[in-house]
């Protein structure tokens, strides 16, 4: 999965949006038809061009429009929209549930990223991460088990940040935007790492989240997230 993080859009934008959709769910607007040029839609919805540009870029993101500069707007072929995936601040998440939140770190150094690793998120072979490993608690019982690397190159200001006291999956998603992530669930069992650091028995199926982001300059932070068995993950769409 690939996504970004979006940005803040009027309420008319939002009302625009709803209105093209459904002409193309509708089927009033056919694929691979151009629609009307932002100007026609500012006059039609008495709105400024710039909210236009704004509802009909949001369309785009979806996949439900194809954009080029000079050639205008048209009605994607074979639509698909696409997921806004916003990462969920696990702090939250545990006291949404009616539980105290507390966090430990097992341990944080600079290390090489792994070979494959480095592969994957297209680093070179021996570049030195952050590499942290940490427990999240609910009322003291273990939910997540994160095993993380972090980019330094492209976190400003990240060797000011004492992890011990604030956890990286909040820090990040406050103070990393991220352009796009990859995001993947498999279901893995318990190694001996796993099942001591949730209390588990060593075999145990869990639900493993692997998620990678990316800004401008490179990867941000690539990590292995190994949920206690009968933990519940949302999100946000």
């Amino acid at each position: 999965m690939t996504d970004r993080q979006p940005g803040l859009t009027s309420p008319k934008a939002q009302l625009i949006a709803g209105e093209v959709r459904r002409r193309i769910v509708g089927r009033e607007w056919q694929q691979g038809e151009r629609i009307p040029d932002e100007a026609e839609l500012a006059v039609e919805f008495g709105a400024a061009r710039a909210t236009v540009n704004k509802a009909l870029q949001l369309l785009a993101d979806e996949g439900l429009l194809d954009r080029k500069r000079r050639a205008g707007t048209r009605v994607a072929v074979n639509p698909a929209r696409k997921a806004v995936f916003t990462i969920p601040i696990i702090r939250e998440q545990i006291e949404r549930a009616g539980m105290e939140y507390s966090h430990r770190v097992i341990a944080q150094r600079r290390s090489p990223v792994p070979d494959p690793t480095a592969a994957r998120i297209g680093v070179p072979a021996g570049r030195e991460f952050i590499h942290l490993r940490a427990v999240h608690y609910g009322d003291d019982r273990a939910f997540q088990f994160e095993d993380r690397w972090i980019n330094p190159d492209s976190v400003p200001g990240l060797d000011k940040v004492d992890f011990r006291h604030q956890n990286a999956n909040e820090w990040l998603v406050r103070n990393a935007p991220y352009l796009r992530a990859d995001i993947a669930f498999s279901a893995e069992n318990a190694d001996a790492r796993d099942a001591r650091l949730l209390h588990i028995p060593k075999g145990q199926a869990l639900l493993i989240l692997h998620r990678t982001t990316w800004n401008d300059t490179g990867p941000i932070t690539t990590v292995r997230i190994a949920c206690h068995p009968g933990y519940v993950m949302s999100t946000t769409n």
